[in-house]
């Protein structure tokens, strides 16, 4: 097999050189050997980054549910495709085959088909962790419908404004989910947000928790009569290359969020070879990253990264709490996992229980360990080593975004050698460059400066639905012919990357990207508030917490500061989720402000983390005296 699976770390060095010196020479050989094509491409790769506009393997065509799927049926029909571990323990894992999973995504494609839904069409999934979830988004790929994928923790206002974004015709749901020892009224939530949706004809009900639901006539329909009717073959829709595939919505730093549009055949392509080395995954090894399907990281690593290469890919619907802090390592020796990849956030959390809750569990099967989401902190890089991996399996820290679509730097687990808090060296075709505020790139190591991408890679976000211009803004605008990412890196003596954080006002809470103008609007239409100003602050667990500054309207001074906290707070989780909550608020009189009127967040996240021995100078603000008075009623 061509550099497909890398096993040394000379051999990285030789195939990453290849992949820079020829990257289309390099990407046609692997997407030649490994795949499945109805038509061979004409052209490997176009791009230009000041429109910008990428394309791969232009004028392919394929479907990626046949590499997903149908191809293994002769060689892996009775394999377990998917195990579904439920939220509690009692209830009974299912293994779902190839040839099973075939069958259910093909009996659910038709469904779609029958009510309506063809090539080009969006729909919404808004679900829990169950096999519906990975069904639904491999039947819509199957005959061509993007799917939008909306994670079942946002409200119903979140959800409205992205089911509108993308137009979607049709929305895939359950009567409700599970949460550790609580039910969620998924349905509930959809009716609301279908208020203000005129879009949307027919919405599929799955049953899950067995409520009792209010079914709207002629729109809403139980799904399992439907999949108990339908025929259990379909016909895979010929797609070209750069078909759209899927859109999924993140946090934009201002305004409305963004659905980032990835595209049919790069996408299958990286995906697949990241999560073949990236986990150095064997035919038999059984792989679990615990993520939910609503983000990126559950799209590219536990539906098609992990398909496409044939492997067992486990959906967990529960928390890592539930019943006990012992739940991940329970599932872990039940189904002897071998690579688990998680959340920092999820780590630190189980770090602060009894370690007993690890202790009683087997864990030998496990040859890899994962972080995703945000950059690991020593601590948690150390705790995870020692105890869940007994410093037998490396851990890959993983950098990536939802605009990438596949891991972009990481270690490649017993090819790289590992650093706490260092994702390590650029995967197989990744240019990266850190570029300094004149826009000059900065060469050598032991630098710090901006993470740009020189060269597009397979996965790369093709637009912004609907808005290609704010796309281009974006991402394109700020250094000439790269990619930005947003992030700050510093590049050690070895050329390790570490990555430092954002640099714009988007904050990552236990992994999710939290953009705080949405947030900040949300808590400025509280009827006592004037003005507000989110920023972050180290949290133990969560890695950042959101803390808020408040400025209260005349009306809302006599009020109960403690109510009016809980207000805020409800009306956050209403319309964004509730893991958008703040956990401090602070009620100042002003906030600091640049002669333009730019609120200095600078500063508030130093008196919100408590640091407050070099402010810089405030005299130059248009009101330096506020800073004084926010620090002494710092909370």
């Amino acid at each position: 097999m061509s550099n497909y699976h890398i096993k040394h770390l000379e051999e990285y060095y030789q195939v990453y050189r290849k992949s820079v010196r020829n990257p289309e020479a390099f990407w046609e050989e692997i997407a030649e050997e490994h795949f499945v094509w109805r038509k061979r491409w004409d052209n490997v790769l176009s791009w230009d980054f000041s429109k910008p506009e990428i394309k791969w393997f232009e004028g392919a065509q394929l479907n990626i549910t046949e590499n997903c799927l149908d191809r293994h049926i002769p060689t892996r029909g009775n394999k377990t495709a998917i195990i579904f571990e439920p939220n509690d323990p009692k209830e009974e894992a299912e293994y779902i085959t190839y040839r099973q999973l075939h069958e259910r995504v093909c009996k659910m494609a038709n469904v779609l088909l029958e009510k309506g839904i063809k090539k080009g069409d969006r729909v919404c999934i808004y679900l829990p962790m169950i096999p519906e979830l990975a069904i639904s988004v491999l039947a819509c790929a199957r005959i061509g419908a993007i799917h939008s994928v909306v994670f079942a923790g946002f409200s119903s206002n979140a959800l409205a404004t992205r089911i509108n974004d993308s137009d979607c015709k049709l929305a895939i749901t359950s009567d409700g989910s599970y949460r550790g020892s609580k039910t969620i009224d998924l349905k509930g939530i959809v009716d609301k947000a279908l208020e203000a949706c005129p879009g949307i004809e027919n919405v599929l009900v799955a049953k899950r928790i067995n409520s009792t639901i209010e079914m709207v006539p002629d729109r809403d329909h139980w799904l399992q009569p439907l999949l108990d009717e339908a025929y259990g073959d379909n016909v895979a829709e010929i797609m070209d290359a750069e078909d759209p595939l899927f859109i999924l919505y993140t946090s934009g730093s201002t305004g409305r969020p963004k659905g980032m549009v990835h595209t049919t055949a790069g996408y299958m392509v990286y995906t697949a070879y990241t999560f073949k080395n990236i986990f150095q995954y064997r035919e038999h090894d059984v792989y679990w990253c615990t993520a939910d399907i609503g983000w990126i990281t559950g799209h590219s690593y536990i539906v098609y990264g992990p398909l496409a290469n044939g492997a067992t890919t486990v959906m967990f619907e529960g928390v890592p709490s539930y019943p006990d802090y012992g739940r991940f390592w329970e599932v872990v020796q039940k189904h002897k996992v071998t690579q688990f990849y998680t959340a920092p956030t999820a780590i630190r959390a189980l770090a602060k229980e009894n370690l007993e809750f690890v202790e009683k569990y087997d864990l030998s099967s496990l040859k890899v360990l994962g972080s995703v989401g945000e950059p690991i902190n020593e601590e948690a890089w150390h705790w995870y080593n020692n105890n869940v991996g007994k410093k037998n399996s490396p851990i890959v820290d993983t950098w990536w975004q939802t605009e990438t679509g596949g891991i972009m730097i990481s270690p490649i687990p017993y090819v790289t050698p590992t650093t706490p808090t260092y994702a390590t060296l650029p995967f197989i075709g990744i240019q990266p460059a850190l570029m300094d505020e004149n826009a000059e790139e900065i060469k050598g190591n032991q630098v710090e400066g901006r993470l740009c991408i020189k060269f597009p890679w397979p996965s790369i976000a093709r637009t912004i639905w609907g808005n290609h211009e704010r796309y281009r803004d974006t991402y394109f605008t700020a250094y000439e012919n790269m990619y930005f990412t947003g992030d700050g890196a510093l590049r050690d003596a070895v050329g390790y990357y570490r990555i430092t954080g954002r640099v714009d006002d988007v904050i990552i809470v236990s992994g999710h990207n939290l953009g705080t103008a949405p947030i900040e609007d949300s808590i400025n239409e509280h009827p006592a508030v004037a003005e507000s100003a989110i920023v972050g602050f180290p949290h133990d667990v969560k890695g950042n917490a959101l803390y808020g500054y408040v400025i209260l309207k005349e009306t809302g001074e006599g009020r109960d500061k403690n109510n009016l906290r809980k207000e805020i707070n409800q009306q956050i989780t209403e319309q964004i989720g509730p893991i958008a909550k703040l956990d401090k608020i602070q009620f100042v009189s002003g906030l600091p402000k640049t002669r333009s009127g730019k609120i200095m967040r600078r500063i508030l996240r130093k008196i919100a983390s408590n640091d407050t021995s070099n402010l810089g100078d405030t005299s130059t603000l248009l009101n330096p005296e506020i800073v004084q008075e926010i620090m002494d009623n710092a909370l």
